[in-house]
């Protein structure tokens, strides 16, 4: 009898396992002709991308003590206390970029109309109900005020940055997506057609338009369930038009690519760096605020945005620490750090006075 209901029980929790990541928020790691058709890219190894450097990301015993230990320490600083505000965007300002938080931002350069990293859902997850709630509550509403994208940027496939229902949202407005190796099929099974869709590699370039996009290295790693793990590539973004010239960094720790990166392409009018959710267990594959005002001076920038912040608790830091740390490291440098609200709409040429909102009360 106990051996039947073991085997009913085992079967049953594997039927669940199979149901559950079936959902379609999972995605969908690359089949075997898009695997074929990826073989060859150099960073490329049985079937995984590999970073340039040595970037670890391992959790040791040890480090799952602390971190079980550190969940429950000071949990009341990871979040605001109240809903962010979110400000209402100004879609048709010319040479201007609009940050929803966290990492995705709305850029309106020469005419072309870009969203990097468009997660506008209620949680970093999968499946609905699960995963860190935004700190400004879902934002899919804002969708339909938006005008039509002329192109879509993704960085990686983390949840935090490629969001299902966004995607569904965004795709009867959006003209196509230029993502990293691998992404597409994320995308097709959501619905996109594989027309409107380029991969590209690092420092491969496409063209919006007269926009010139270029995928740039990272030190991170990908993948939505386990057995994806880098089965996709991860980088950031250089977006040069004909005045102006911005550079995301997408996620990762910090290296030399980007002294590189500036080499090649800057100087950059606007440069927007992670330095969010850092922790010393997996410094190297996100940087401190101090790192990212760093690498805002490798690759010459002119003004700087801190991303990667004031959307999701995926770390133990205080929610607000990253931009304090910053802005702090930002003034000994003499470094340009632009502060906007969330959904405030910003020239790079010509940005409104710095503001720190997140110490006001109730963050208006």
């Amino acid at each position: 009898m106990l051996k039947k209901t073991l085997t009913v029980g085992l079967a049953a929790a594997t039927a669940a396992a199979i149901a559950i990541n079936m959902h379609p928020g999972f995605g969908q790691a690359p089949g075997k002709a898009h695997r074929e058709s990826l073989k060859g890219a150099p960073n490329l190894h049985n079937g995984r991308f590999h970073n340039r450097q040595t970037a670890p990301m391992s959790v040791n015993p040890c480090d799952l003590y602390t971190m079980t230990r550190d969940l429950f320490r000071d949990r009341d600083t990871r979040s605001p206390f109240a809903p962010l505000a979110v400000q209402t965007p100004e879609w048709d300002k010319e040479e201007s970029v609009t940050w929803f938080g966290h990492s995705s931002y709305y850029i309106h350069i020469d005419d072309i109309r870009l969203l990097i990293d468009p997660m506008f859902g209620p949680a970093a997850a999968p499946l609905p109900g699960t995963g860190s709630r935004r700190f400004t509550g879902d934002l899919l509403s804002m969708i339909p005020s938006m005008p039509d994208i002329d192109a879509v940027l993704i960085t990686h496939d983390h949840y935090d940055h490629l969001d299902y229902p966004t995607i569904q949202a965004l795709l009867p407005r959006v003209k196509r997506f230029i993502v990293p190796l691998g992404v597409a099929s994320h995308l097709v099974r959501w619905g996109m057609s594989q027309e409107r869709i380029q991969e590209l590699n690092w420092w491969e370039e496409t063209y919006v338009k007269d926009v010139q996009v270029a995928l740039t290295p990272s030190h991170h790693f990908s993948g939505r369930t386990m057995a994806a793990r880098d089965r996709t590539l991860w980088g950031g973004w250089v977006i040069a038009g004909n005045e102006s010239r911005i550079y995301v960094s997408g996620d990762g720790g910090y290296g030399s690519h980007f002294k590189e990166i500036g080499d090649v392409y800057g100087p950059f009018d606007l440069a927007i760096i992670e330095g969010g959710q850092y922790d010393s267990r997996w410094e190297g594959v996100h940087m401190t605020p101090e790192e990212a005002v760093q690498a805002f001076e490798d690759v010459r920038g002119r003004s700087m945005m801190l991303s990667h912040w004031a959307g999701f608790t995926l770390s133990f830091h205080s929610w607000e620490e990253p931009a304090e740390r910053a802005l702090a490291e930002a003034e000994r440098k003499g470094v340009n750090l632009l502060t906007p609200h969330i959904g405030e709409t910003t020239a790079w040429l010509a940005p409104a006075p710095q503001t720190n909102w997140w110490r006001r009360p109730a963050y208006q």
